[in-house]
């Protein structure tokens, strides 16, 4: 290291340490659900019962007029949380309730910086499917349905910048150096959102995907959503470009309705299309919620013909939840 940097260094570590840090203001909020998942005669939901919990500790502060925010999440579903590679650990293997945790430095106009030791996200993830409803997307529920879903990249130790400005464009850009253990070539990805018109939000994102070396996609989608009264409708269509596979395709539709405060339906399609696969994954979905106060009421019905593209493989499932958030 040059003595030009170790001198700026030490000058930024003297200038932290002498600087003015406010008093941390300490908040905790929480949920705990549970919710029955059936219909799906080639799943494996066990009884069908399923439990979710999670609290959510948050620590901020300012420090030289930065904000900084931490975050702790604990969770029960981290004891049998999934690897990077989609194997679920044994629970002699991981009995760690530590989840989503995070480190947010606020600069103000200049924007925010977040450094997530697990549960970041960039543009991709985040964007995945941002198709109004009121339950679960189309491709969800089902399983097997969720393989093709195009979502970027996401993983620990995870960088996340936004800027929002007041013309409403926002700008995400999230990245992850590269590991072995998570991804071989350095993943980045940007998107840009609007959000300057009453009603309307529109997006568009990308990024590159070589989590294994030389098998580099190109992600990419763009979506549009408005609102006008108690509907939104929204389209969202997303690409994968492969150099080495199969380019897929991903469009998305979807209406949602609040018919009052507290009851909403909605309605979605997803079709997935491979080149050279035929036919196309077709899933729809019809969800409802209801809300009192704390307590949350949602079913979410589903049917997916041509799972992974395979003309024998159709079918239905639905989803029913129960939550409290406190």
């Amino acid at each position: 290291m040059n003595k030009l940097t170790k001198v700026g260094l030490t000058a930024l570590a003297g200038s932290l340490v002498a600087g003015s840090v406010s008093a941390a203001t300490m908040t905790a909020s929480g949920s705990a659900g549970m919710t029955f998942t059936g219909g799906d005669e080639k799943a494996n939901h066990g009884n069908g019962w399923t439990m979710g919990d999670s609290v959510t500790f948050s620590a901020s502060g300012d420090v030289n007029d930065i904000g900084v925010t931490y975050s702790l999440e604990l969770d029960g579903d981290a004891a049998s949380a999934k690897t990077n590679s989609g194997t679920e650990y044994s629970s002699t293997t991981s009995m760690n309730v530590v989840d989503s945790h995070s480190i947010t430095l606020d600069f103000g106009d200049a924007g925010t910086l977040t450094f997530a030791g697990h549960g970041g996200d960039g543009f991709m993830s985040a964007n995945d499917d941002v198709m109004p409803t009121a339950s679960e997307e189309p491709w969800d529920v089902i399983s097997g349905a969720d393989a093709g879903v195009i979502n970027g990249f996401s993983g620990n130790d995870m960088f996340t910048y936004k800027l929002s400005h007041e013309s409403g464009l926002n700008f995400t850009l999230g990245y992850i150096n590269a590991s072995d253990a998570v991804t071989d070539v350095s993943y980045s990805d940007v998107g840009i959102t609007y959000t300057g018109m009453d009603g309307l939000t529109i997006g568009y994102g990308e990024g590159d995907v070589e989590s294994t070396t030389n098998s580099k996609t190109n992600e990419s989608t763009m979506f549009a959503k408005y609102a006008f009264g108690s509907a939104t409708v929204g389209i969202q269509v997303s690409e994968s470009d492969s150099e080495s596979g199969t380019d897929t395709e991903s469009t998305g539709i979807g209406i949602s309705y609040q018919v009052n405060d507290d009851l909403a339906v909605s309605f979605g399609t997803n079709t997935l299309e491979k080149d050279g696969s035929s036919p196309d994954q077709e899933s729809t979905a019809i969800g409802v919620s209801y809300t009192m106060g704390s307590l949350g009421i949602s079913l979410s019905m589903h049917q997916v013909d041509n799972i992974a593209n395979s003309a024998t493989n159709d079918r239905e499932g639905y989803q029913l939840g129960l939550s409290f958030a406190f």
